[in-house]
């Protein structure tokens, strides 16, 4: 039994040095190299301070700003630590009464829009942290946004206009809008108080 003990035990020690130390190094190190934002976290950062992450969304809950898709993650909103979706199917009471609740919380945020609310304004994505809305949901936005801040609609939807990402490839996804960086956008072009 010794016989086969001790090769047994220096494979063992030999594959935790190569996959366990050596393999998770060498690719974080590469990583830091050749993608040293993303590396990072995809930080964002204002006055030297991060503030988010441009993969992760955040609960903006002012008029004055863009608000993200909605989160199903807990115990707060765009938990990264809890990522997942509600589970709930179409047909769920609970998640009926939701998308109700947040029908009804956009039209109370802006009562003049007539416009039809886009769906990711109201249903939670699968993984609870999308950072980016369509582009129909944040021209949906823009008056809200443009009353609040007491500028043109104009001026926001040129905005919305300049921070929207094309396809990846010409091909995959959606056209879509980064609400940190939109938000953050409107903070540059008009600061609030």
């Amino acid at each position: 039994m010794a016989s086969q003990l001790r090769p047994a035990l220096t494979i063992f020690a030999a594959l935790t040095l190569i996959c366990g130390v050596l393999y998770p190094l060498a690719v974080t190190g590469i990583g830091r190299a050749a993608f040293p934002v993303q590396a990072g976290g995809s930080l964002v950062e204002r006055d030297g301070k991060a503030i988010g992450s441009s993969l992760i969304g955040q609960a903006f809950t002012s008029p004055m700003y863009f608000w993200g898709r909605p989160s199903a993650t807990t115990p707060m909103p765009n938990n990264a630590a809890g990522s997942g979706g509600a589970n709930q199917g179409p047909t769920n009471p609970a998640f009926l009464d939701a998308v109700k609740g947040r029908i009804a919380a956009l039209k109370a945020a802006d009562p003049g829009n007539s416009a039809a609310i886009p769906v990711d304004l109201v249903t939670a994505s699968a993984s609870g942290l999308d950072p980016e809305i369509s582009v129909a949901a944040a021209r949906y936005q823009a008056g809200r946004v443009a009353g609040a801040r007491q500028i043109s609609q104009e001026q926001v939807l040129a905005l919305i206009a300049r921070h929207t990402q094309p396809q990846w490839l010409g091909f995959f996804g959606e056209t879509r809008v980064n609400v940190l960086a939109l938000n953050l956008a409107l903070d540059r072009a008009q600061p609030h108080g």
